[in-house]
């Protein structure tokens, strides 16, 4: 693959930090330049902005426009969302202006599934350097710029690995559950063509909770960044205590439920409560 060049001029909304750091994805590290490199599919990228510039450079299998056109999201028009947002509270607008320039990627669904089932119970350096190893076992070996890079493995390669071979690459208690889901996906059991072109939150969560390792956060999760269905609000302890900080103000907020916090989110947020979760996640963990 040759190396391709995409620039964007005056662009709203793009921030690498905001975009690589706001907890959706695990395979973009800063550089010392401050830009970001990243493996999705069979891509790997460079994303840096300067000034008035954001710089997309990397090898790609299908044009470079193209491919960043749609995993970043480009036509979605953020301005307006942030625009629409901001009007329900003055905290959400305070945590709109912290991550100004987080856009959701558009993720592999299977990547996303595997990612997340890891992610539990875990933090996002250890998350990191598991998914990374999976890739170097599993996946296959791309070359750019003197460097090597691993693409994440297919269901195909993940499904020859063990669970032992998992423990060994450090996956703790979430093997078995990448084992288990890794095998039920190959053998038709959760059919993930049905569930990408299914636009039935209700049907897609019961299929992704069939799978072992995946809950209620993770399957939100999933479904908010493989997916891009805004509606869903992922609750992790960061959510948690950030929604009973600012509305709920239960003395001990491990006793607030969760489902009292859905429903508020539903009520605020509506349609666009996955990207209010993303908004107040980044201020209240980064910022705060």
């Amino acid at each position: 693959m040759k190396e391709q060049l995409f620039v964007l001029e005056n662009y709203k909304s793009f921030e690498p930090k905001h975009i690589f750091e706001c907890g959706q994805c695990f395979r973009w590290n800063i550089k010392e330049d401050g830009s970001y490199t990243g493996i999705f599919g069979n891509n790997v990228l460079n994303v840096k902005k300067e000034n008035n510039k954001i710089i997309f450079k990397g090898i790609c299998e299908e044009n470079i426009i193209k491919t960043c056109t749609n995993y970043f999201n480009l036509d979605t028009n953020y301005e307006k969302i942030k625009e629409e947002l901001s009007k329900i509270d003055d905290y959400l607008k305070t945590s709109i202006s912290y991550g100004s320039g987080i856009r959701i990627l558009k993720q592999d669904l299977w990547e996303t599934i595997i990612s997340f089932i890891i992610s539990a119970n875990n933090n996002i350096p250890r998350i990191k350097g598991i998914i990374e190893r999976i890739s170097k076992k599993y996946g296959n070996e791309i070359k750019w710029n003197d460097e090597t890079y691993y693409a994440f493995p297919t269901i195909e390669q993940l499904s020859k690995a063990s669970v032992e071979d998992l423990r060994a690459l450090g996956l703790g208690f979430r093997d078995i559950r990448v084992y288990e889901t890794t095998k039920m996906i190959l053998n038709k059991e959760i059919d993930l063509d049905k569930i990408k072109k299914s636009d039935d939150i209700n049907f897609i969560k019961e299929e992704l909770l069939k799978l072992s390792g995946v809950g209620e956060k993770v399957a939100d999760c999933i479904i908010l960044f493989a997916l891009n269905k805004f509606e869903v609000f992922p609750i992790d302890v960061w959510v948690r205590r950030v929604m009973n900080d600012l509305y709920i103000k239960n003395e001990d907020e491990t006793k607030v439920d969760k489902k009292e916090i859905a429903k508020l989110a539903q009520q605020k947020y509506s349609k666009l409560a996955g990207l209010a979760q993303q908004y107040l996640f980044y201020w209240k963990r980064e910022g705060a």
